[in-house]
């Protein structure tokens, strides 16, 4: 199964929406789109929504990773909601949630960046 993105701006904040996996093949392509919208628009915060996503890699975390690397120079924040169970193993595992906020929905997280859905 491949991976699937749909990138939403609202305010000053990038909804990033992904469904399937995000594993190894996925991480290049997802990377450079993703950038491309950050370039594209001027947002400091990042919302990613992973309801949907059944399966992530290292290199998913790491796409992750650069891109919250890149709000944080921003002087925003990353939080991520609606994660499916396999995911959120990961990132407990992997410490994300140590600099990345979990939020329960896409609507609560949009609140606490201070944009009203």
């Amino acid at each position: 199964m491949s991976l699937s993105t749909v990138f939403d701006v609202k305010q000053d904040v990038l909804v990033v929406r992904m469904s399937g996996e995000l594993d190894h093949h996925e991480a290049e392509p997802l990377r450079n789109e993703w950038k491309d919208m950050m370039d594209a628009n001027a947002v400091r915060h990042v919302i990613l929504n992973l309801e949907s996503v059944t399966f992530m890699d290292s290199s998913g975390l790491g796409v992750v990773l650069g891109r919250y690397k890149e709000v944080l120079q921003l002087g925003g924040e990353m939080v991520v909601c609606s994660i499916s169970s396999p995911v959120q193993r990961l990132f407990d595992m992997s410490g994300m949630f140590k600099i990345i906020r979990l939020e329960e929905n896409e609507e609560h997280a949009l609140s606490t960046l201070g944009v009203a859905s």
